[in-house]
């Protein structure tokens, strides 16, 4: 849905400054975030046509842990769908502590293409399981997609004929903080798998077939701004992202937009 700062962002609790400590925790809390990116990767792929993007979001957390967030990024290039080339996301779950520093996390995340083509919006639920141990925080997650044709392959390859596909996505996160430090050390590593390919007229915003993506990098805190290191790619190799063109190639020079980057992030938590 986003990227790996602005979801961890967004779930952060902001507590008023002029708060009094005493006073009980209101029912319900706000928190958001806003963030520029030298390039969107989703899962790995560049959705900002390897340029730079500007998000932002904001949730609603009850006291019960259900929560409702939205979520925003400009688009470019593949993914775009015409329209306003802009993803928005709708969200809503429930998180729960199992004490010990362990979370379940369970919700809905609708992905949304204001203006851009038809049967381009698609559902997804996910599930996450999140420990802490001193400065060491971890996340495991899987997100499943059920059949959609906004998931499906147009083009007239003889694995689609247009039908519907589902797809379906693992992943885990672990950071640290280096004590002493404003600085968080990070890592993710992701595998999908789902459509068997985009084809030169696809219009699925899923990275198709079975591929693995990851980040590695660094965070540094002054808050409530961040910036952020990260060097993100996948395994796609040339001739897979070959074989999907024009849809995984950079408008500006045809390079793919699933090779590794260096992606650079400013955000601000509120």
């Amino acid at each position: 849905m986003y990227s790996t700062i602005a979801a961890a962002l967004l779930t952060a609790i902001a507590t008023p400054a002029f708060a009094d400590e005493t006073d009980p925790p209101p029912p319900i809390v706000l928190s958001g975030s806003v963030a520029i990116v030298s390039d969107y990767r989703f899962r790995g792929v560049s959705q900002s046509d390897k340029e730079a993007a500007i998000q932002g979001g904001i949730s609603a957390t009850h006291k019960s842990g259900l929560y409702v967030g939205t979520w925003a990024s400009n688009l470019a290039g593949w993914g775009t769908f015409g329209g306003a080339n802009m993803e928005l996301d709708l969200y809503g779950g429930y998180k729960r502590s199992l004490g010990g520093g362990t979370a379940i996390d369970v919700g809905l995340t609708w992905y949304m293409y204001p203006g851009g083509a038809d049967l381009t919006d698609f559902g997804e639920g996910y599930a996450k399981l999140s420990t802490t141990l001193g400065p060491v925080s971890a996340l495991a997650g899987v997100a499943y997609a059920p059949k959609q044709r906004a998931l499906g392959n147009f083009s007239n390859t003889p694995q689609s004929r247009g039908q519907s596909q589902d797809n379906t996505y693992l992943w885990g996160d672990v950071s640290a903080g280096i004590p002493t430090t404003p600085v968080t050390a990070k890592a993710h590593l992701g595998y999908s798998w789902g459509n068997p390919g985009l084809g030169p007229n696809g219009t699925s915003v899923a990275p198709t077939g079975k591929y693995l993506d990851y980040l590695v990098g660094l965070d540094v805190t002054f808050k409530p701004v961040t910036l952020g290191l990260a060097y993100v790619g996948t395994d796609i190799s040339r001739r897979r992202a070959a074989y999907l063109l024009p849809n995984f190639s950079s408008t500006k020079n045809g390079s793919s937009i699933s090779s590794g980057k260096l992606v650079v992030s400013l955000s601000a938590a509120f």
